[in-house]
Parts: C-alpha cells; structure tokens; sequence
C-alpha cells in the first residue's frame, strides 16, 4: 500500500522542528538570565531562524529580539542554527546592562553600536587583526567545517550604501579570492587561522 505524500512518515521533519524548539528555549532561558533582575519581568526574548539571502553569509543565522514593554527594542544575530548557539556565542554578543537599561526606558540605542566615524570616537576601536594577518572566517553554518581561510585586506570596511557611520571591522581575501567582510570583531566570526 502506498501513502500519499500528505501522509508519509515526517517524523525527521518533526524530530527537527522539536530540536530547534528546544534549542530556542535554551537560548531565551541564557538570554533572560543575562538580563538585570530589576528589568526582567519588563522584557520579552524572542529566537528564530532566519535564511540569509546573502551569498556571502551562513545560510541560517540566529536571531534574537529583546523587547521591552516600553516599546525600547534590540536585536542581535547569530550566523549559525539555533541547535549550534553556546551560552559563550550569547555572552559574546549579549548588550551590556546599560544598552538593556536605556531599551527598557524605551530609549533608541543602536547594538552593537554603529561607529560614528573616526573623528567623533577619536578614532575607531582597536581591532584583534591587522592587514596581512592570516585569518579564518565564518561561511557556513557547520561549526566545525563551516570555516574558509583569508587574509585581513582592509580594516574598518565600509560600502557606499551603507548607513552612515556603519562598519565592518575586517574585509578579508579568502584563499579561493573571493573577498568578504567580517559583520563583528568575534571568534565566532573570526579568529586567527589555526
């Protein structure tokens, strides 16, 4: 006897949905534990997946929204499946107390913040990597081979339709020359070539 397609066995399917479900959960349980006790019952976290249609980025990116009742809002992602996100990838990009302080009094405050340009800071924020430096750069969602090797091209990488005062920190050349940028200054993100 043959099912129809409508019928077949999607237990893979639901077994999937299940293990992002949880690993969703995980990720509101780190996050609401990361923010300050006196603001917490005030905020809402919300995980999903989202598919970047951007070539040059993982397929599947993490995002998180932190919202707060008073409207203040923030949000941060993650270039990985939730089933891969670390308490340590949410504590590397989490915003500090002040950021969620300013959100929950409704405040608009950009995280990670958005450089200004190099006059207003006194110059941009010191960087990990310097031009030349061999690096690895995350591509893909695979933890372990989503990885491709370059080398640091440029620092505080910006194009021309991008908001004012926006930057990447690193624009690298793979190995294979194709040219990318790195989003933020993470091991997530990218580290020195092993």
């Amino acid at each position: 006897m043959f099912l129809p397609d409508n019928l077949k066995d999607t237990s893979a399917e639901k077994a999937a949905e299940t293990a992002r479900n949880e690993a969703y959960k995980r990720i509101d349980a780190w996050c609401l534990d990361m923010v300050p006790l006196d603001i917490r019952t005030a905020v809402e976290i919300s995980v999903q997946e989202v598919v970047c249609g951007d070539p040059e980025c993982a397929p599947i990116d993490t995002a998180i929204a932190i919202i707060f009742k008073s409207g203040g809002r923030g949000m941060m992602g993650l270039p990985m499946e939730a089933k891969e996100v670390t308490l340590n990838h949410i504590k590397e990009q989490f915003p500090p107390n002040d950021v969620l302080v300013k959100w929950h009094k409704g405040e608009e405050v950009d995280w990670p913040p958005a450089y200004d340009g190099m006059d207003d800071l006194g110059g941009l924020p010191d960087l990990r990597f310097e031009v030349g430096q061999k690096v690895e750069c995350r591509v893909g969602p695979d933890e372990v081979t989503g990885w491709a090797k370059g080398v640091v091209k440029q620092l505080w990488y910006r194009e021309s339709d991008w908001a004012e005062g926006s930057y990447a920190p690193y624009k690298v050349t793979l190995d294979d020359n194709k040219e990318i940028f790195a989003p933020g200054d993470v091991d997530m993100v990218i580290r020195a070539q092993k």
